[in-house]
């Protein structure tokens, strides 16, 4: 029994899908907050149990007959973040699991400019005192996320962002494609992987370029001070908290934090990844269907 966590969101969502083209769904499980969002998994014959990381008695139950759980990592920062994953894991080794996978970020580690990144460290850390074997997915930088700092400037045609450094960033539909392929084949890795990135790293310079290709108009890349560009995020009511993780994007980036090009995405996944064009021209062709 593979037990998948966060299944109602996009990646989790999508690597249970993945999943299911490779295991029979009488072996997959999913632990959710919410047992409703996932009724589609139900009608398919995967087992769905509400599970949440600050509830040991519900993953006791999600998590039971486990042999592989995959951790997919909450949406939170900081000590919460960390204290939710080491209650997952713990629920993991409690229910006997042989193997436990996380879905980590490429560039973890504890001195990271990014938040998030040290979050993961600390995470990696606690599976390696679990005693269980582990397998931790350090996922590219996810594309989505390019997309989103682009929003405002498919209108105005700008991206005034703070100086940046090359990223490689990846697409959620081949992580969760690579997830499904490790779980299928447990133990292909074991401890942290190798970075599962995309082909290239690329810069908001570049990502400008390949907007104006694929959009037709032409996006000009600006630089925006760190502090101005906070005060703007802050100014339109961003907590300081996220203004401050956004910053660390930049400054990891601008550290080569992020900068890493592997080839073992394209490996597992028998193709060349996805490239951002394709993330991007997607998007857009989605917007236009709304």
């Amino acid at each position: 029994m593979i037990i998948v966590t966060g299944a109602t969101g996009q990646l989790g969502r999508q690597i249970v899908e993945r999943l299911l083209t490779r295991v029979p769904a009488d072996r997959v499980g999913v632990s959710v907050r919410d047992p409703q969002k996932a009724q589609a998994f139900a009608d398919q014959g995967i087992r769905v149990r509400q599970g949440g990381f600050t509830d040991a008695a519900s993953l006791a139950h999600a998590f039971e007959g486990a042999s592989q759980v995959l951790i997919v990592s909450v949406d939170k920062m900081g000590e919460e973040a960390v204290r939710q994953h080491r209650a997952a894991i713990d629920g993991a080794v409690a229910a006997g699991a042989r193997r436990i996978l996380y879905t980590s970020h490429m560039g973890a580690g504890a001195s990271s400019r990014f938040q998030p990144c040290r979050d993961h460290a600390a995470t990696e850390d606690a599976l390696r005192d679990s005693g269980v074997p582990f397998t931790s997915l350090r996922n590219g930088f996810y594309a989505a996320s390019a997309v989103r700092f682009l929003g405002h400037a498919m209108r105005s045609c700008e991206v005034a962002l703070p100086a940046d450094g090359p990223v490689s960033w990846t697409a959620h539909a081949d992580l969760a494609d690579a997830a499904a392929v490790i779980l299928a084949d447990e133990g292909r890795f074991d401890g942290p992987t190798p970075p599962l990135t995309a082909a290239q790293a690329l810069t908001f310079d570049d990502i400008a370029r390949i907007a104006t290709d694929v959009t037709g108009r032409t996006i000009t890349r600006s630089t925006a001070p760190d502090d101005r560009f906070r005060q703007q995020l802050v100014g339109r009511g961003v907590p300081a908290e996220a203004a401050d993780q956004l910053l660390g994007i930049f400054a990891a980036s601008r550290a080569g934090e992020f900068a890493a090009v592997d080839p073992t995405l394209a490996t597992l996944l028998g193709r060349e990844p996805i490239t951002l064009s394709a993330v991007l021209r997607k998007e857009l062709s989605d917007n236009d269907g709304h």
